[in-house]
């Protein structure tokens, strides 16, 4: 117990900050990568460092050099891996707190839930897909580019079957509708049979970036969301509203959060 003390009592406050700042760190990388196609490949490398270990105990001269040429370039191997979450990351970092995250516009939200309720109730698909930190230029520029301000008549009209644009998805900054039928990645993750293509390319881009996107099922007539990953299904008008408010509450209780803790308990 007393070697303890002594020990206790040689930590400095500098080691203290440096300890906090290493777990927030290792902490906030975690969370971002919770969920995503890059958490199962940490879980691979971290088997790959365990057989390695066991390989140097067993002295296998073969595998031991097999591991290490791998080791040798792991640095080229973990960029090659990672480039959109290493991407993804730095967006985010670019777009910290230091710059604003978006415009809040109230009216755009309500416009958006009211032309999904409508779609709803007339069993017709839809995707539509609000930008927030990290920008979808790339996604936009493979669409129809529009231009015009956001209205549930603009988007009811754009998804009938019959239209020219009802294919793929719209992309939503601010007040303004960007473009549309921009074609998103479908996601690799396991979904749901009743799931259809729309919901995997909500699922796709929701795991890419932060944007939320909404989308209505022509099969169930029915609303999801689909953020960080997460899908939150069977949303009636009232819960649209309010998720779609709280993902994009630029005050104290940053949305982002909260949608996931929901879809997690979902």
């Amino acid at each position: 117990m007393t070697e303890l003390l002594g020990l206790l009592k040689q930590i400095r406050w500098h080691d203290l900050a440096d300890i906090a700042l290493v777990s927030f760190v290792v902490y906030k990388v975690i969370m971002q990568l919770k969920g995503t196609r890059a958490m199962q490949m940490l879980f691979g490398l971290g088997i790959i460092f365990i057989c390695m270990v066991i390989i140097q105990e067993l002295n296998l001269i073969t595998a031991n050099w097999i591991i290490n040429s791998f080791l040798s370039s792991i640095v080229l191997v973990v960029i090659v891996l990672f480039q959109s979450d290493l991407r993804r990351a730095l967006a985010r970092v670019g777009r910290g707190p230091l710059w604003p995250g978006g415009e809040d516009s109230r009216s755009t939200l309500e416009e958006v839930g009211r032309a999904s309720v409508t779609l709803a109730s007339r069993m017709t698909g839809a995707l539509i897909v609000l930008e927030r930190r990290i920008g979808l230029g790339d996604y936009v520029e493979g669409g129809v580019a529009l231009n015009a301000e956001v209205s549930r008549e603009l988007l009811v009209s754009i998804f009938q079957t019959t239209g020219p644009l009802h294919d793929g998805a719209v992309i939503i900054r601010g007040k303004t509708v960007l473009a549309a039928r921009c074609v998103l990645p479908l996601t690799t993750s396991k979904v749901g049979r009743n799931l259809g293509t729309r919901h995997r390319a909500a699922l796709g881009l929701s795991e890419e970036t932060d944007a939320v996107c909404v989308v209505v099922s022509e099969e169930r007539g029915r609303v999801s969301v689909a953020v960080r990953g997460k899908l939150t299904q069977d949303l009636d008008a009232k819960a649209l509203q309010r998720l779609l408010s709280q993902l994009f509450d630029a005050g104290k209780r940053r949305g982002r959060w909260l949608l996931a803790k929901e879809s997690s308990g979902a």
